[in-house]
């Protein structure tokens, strides 16, 4: 009897610390503060092309796409349920059978965890609100906190967000980024064997990572399908079927970024505005086809690898390329291609790298002159001149390619074969005076300079700028401001940016057209006949800066038009063999070909607008409009005391 009192005794006094010990630690543990209403995990934002065809994810330190309860399908809600906890929509939060449960088996193994006991709401509190550690008291505010969190959300709730926050594995951070990861699937689209698959990773999730171990994500996922058998979830045909299966897994980047340049420039253009762009869960959408950014960026690649084949001693580190396509009746950029390769180089020259555009400057040029009534067929000398001081204090004698002179020419046979002396004598005839204030009136930077280095481009501007004020040509007057980002919608896809073209006029349609139809000499008999294309016509202009440094031409049809740069990053001369006819011109060329496989609708043939007349000067059919009418007389020869003026 006195045996049966001590131990009594002991009993209770073992009850009584007890019982005191975990009235200490539930009073010291602390649960004020904290609050589940508001839950907003970082979602990726996602870049779109202008068809819907996504070109990057982009995120901050989680990648994670948001899905809500109801999306979420009711299979994979079992699978989930049946392999972690069964009972969920059975307990408040803590399951005292599984503890208990949990306890004896650790009991009968010696002291080794053998089962878990945490319920999914257990494992959301101390995924998301506790530290890792492995302490008593943080186990008991583990506890308190899922009362409570069960308290303050339904289960769907908390489903939601335990599917949500988990990591998945490979970079994945929720379910439906998980299943857009390794199955390229949205979670509707998931057989059981994939929803099985995905459930059963949280435990391990590197270890479960099937682009890492199949055969043990398998494994795992056959032991979810089990035990939703052997519960009756399923059915024993949709048991054999899932068993049997061995879902194809893709082992993608997370960013799937198959446009950098693109992708660079956007959040350079986004971030100012929008800080919270890589974890607020943005839609992004461009005005750029990545069809075409594809056709640029191979077009670019084979300019590059045939100057290296004419040049074996090129400086592969430093040789490269930007490439930039507008759509110039709305403004929209189509591609944007900042260089040969990004892994090698992610400097964007499209938009940072200022280059010289030597003569593809001229057709701005001419279009003054056009403007203040020239004519397509006005003659300009075409004579050798010396400009005393006029670089840098010494004389400047500008040349001719190959050192020609024709004499008296005409303003479109001048462009068509890029004649220098025609162009400074034609801007001198002009005045630099009002040359230099017309170009300040189409929009260019008054840093440009105001003497005669500006007939011949020797100033800096970048493919991306230069775009701009060309879209004055293909659009007949009009400058587009060039468009990447169109709209940028939020998680709800209410618009909170929107970006139009402003458009700019700058001259009359017709003055534009005589321009426009010069230009088109330049491609059918001129510098820019690499660029040809049978069956669709194509106005342009090639440009070399001095010593060959900068290779260009700009190619417009009646739809879009393509800037296309070639240099060494060094500033460097490239191989004297190379320029805007052999070197940029061909590039064009490849690119349209392209271009046209895609989009064999497009328009082919440059419209003529109202108030462009034709009539017959020295024998062939000509443009003229009452502003620019036809000249009176026709070309002479001019002496050569006269050409060497």
């Amino acid at each position: 009897m006195k045996i049966l009192k001590t131990v009594f005794s002991v009993i209770l006094l073992v009850i009584i610390v007890g019982v005191g010990y975990a009235a200490y630690i539930v009073i010291n543990a602390n649960v004020d503060g904290y609050s589940f209403k508001e839950y907003k995990p970082p979602i990726s934002t996602q870049i779109y092309d202008r068809n819907g065809k996504l070109i990057a994810n982009i995120f901050d330190k989680e990648h994670r796409f948001y899905v809500k309860y109801d999306d979420i399908p009711p299979r994979l809600i079992e699978a989930l349920l049946a392999i972690e906890d069964t009972a969920f929509f059975e307990h408040s939060g803590v399951n005292l059978d599984a503890i208990v449960r949990a306890a004896l088996k650790i009991i009968s193994s010696g002291g080794q965890t053998v089962e878990g006991a945490s319920t999914l709401t257990q494992q959301l509190i101390k995924n998301t609100e506790l530290t890792p550690e492995r302490t008593i008291n943080r186990k008991v505010k583990e506890v308190i906190l899922a009362y409570r969190l069960e308290t303050e959300l339904s289960k769907e709730e908390i489903l939601e967000r335990y599917l949500n926050f988990i990591f998945f594995g490979h970079g994945y951070y929720g379910v439906k980024t998980a299943a857009r990861g390794y199955f390229r699937k949205e979670l509707s689209q998931l057989t059981l064997k994939e929803m099985a698959m995905l459930v059963g990773m949280p435990k391990a999730p590197t270890s479960y990572d099937p682009t890492r171990n199949l055969n043990l994500s398998l494994s795992r996922a056959n032991a979810v399908i089990q035990r939703m058998y052997n519960i009756g979830w399923i059915s024993s045909e949709e048991y054999r079927n899932a068993i049997d299966e061995t879902p194809v897994v893709y082992d993608d980047t997370l960013t799937q970024n198959v446009a950098p340049y693109v992708v660079d420039e956007v959040i350079k253009r986004l971030e100012p505005v929008l800080p919270d762009l890589r974890t607020n869960g943005y839609t992004v959408e461009l005005g750029v086809d990545l069809s075409v950014q594809m056709a640029a960026e191979n077009a670019l690649r084979f300019g590059y690898d045939e100057i290296v084949k004419r040049d074996k001693d090129a400086n592969l580190s430093v040789l490269n390329g930007a490439m930039v396509v507008m759509d110039h009746q709305n403004g929209d950029i189509l591609a944007l291609v900042g260089g040969v390769d990004y892994n090698k180089s992610n400097f964007n020259r499209a938009t940072q790298s200022l280059r010289q555009p030597g003569s593809t400057f001229k057709p701005f040029v001419y279009q003054i002159a056009i403007n203040e009534g020239y004519s397509p067929m006005s003659e300009i000398a075409d004579i050798s001149r010396i400009f005393e001081g006029a670089y840098k204090g010494d004389d400047w004698k500008p040349t001719n390619l190959g050192g020609s002179l024709a004499g008296l020419v005409t303003l479109k046979d001048a462009l068509t074969r890029s004649r220098n002396l025609a162009t400074i004598n034609l801007a001198l005839d002009i005045g630099l005076d009002v040359l230099y204030k017309r170009m300040l009136e189409f929009g260019f930077s008054d840093k440009i300079p105001a003497d005669l280095s500006i007939v011949l481009g020797s100033f800096g501007i970048s493919p991306l700028d230069f775009s701009k004020f060309y879209s004055m040509f293909g659009n007949y007057g009009n400058i587009m401001e060039p468009i990447i980002v169109k709209n940028v919608k939020d998680r709800e896809q209410n618009v909170v940016l929107h970006y139009d073209s402003n458009a700019t006029k700058v001259s009359e349609p017709q003055q534009i057209f005589l321009t426009v139809d010069m230009m088109r000499n330049v491609v059918n008999r001129g510098t820019g006949a690499n660029a040809r294309v049978a069956g669709i016509e194509i106005a342009g202009k090639t440009g070399t800066s001095n010593d060959s440094i900068d290779a260009w031409f700009v190619g417009i049809t009646p739809e879009i038009q393509a800037i296309i740069w070639y240099g060494n990053d060094n500033n460097k001369p490239l191989k004297r063999v190379e320029g805007g006819a052999r070197t940029a011109a061909p590039v064009f060329r490849v690119f349209l070909t392209e271009y046209l496989k895609f989009f064999p609708q497009t328009k082919r043939y440059f419209s003529v607008p109202e108030g462009v007349f034709t009539g017959t000067y020295n024998g062939e059919n000509e443009f003229y409009t009452n502003r620019s009418p036809l000249p009176q007389k026709s070309i002479h020869s001019m002496s050569d005391d006269e050409m060497l003026f």
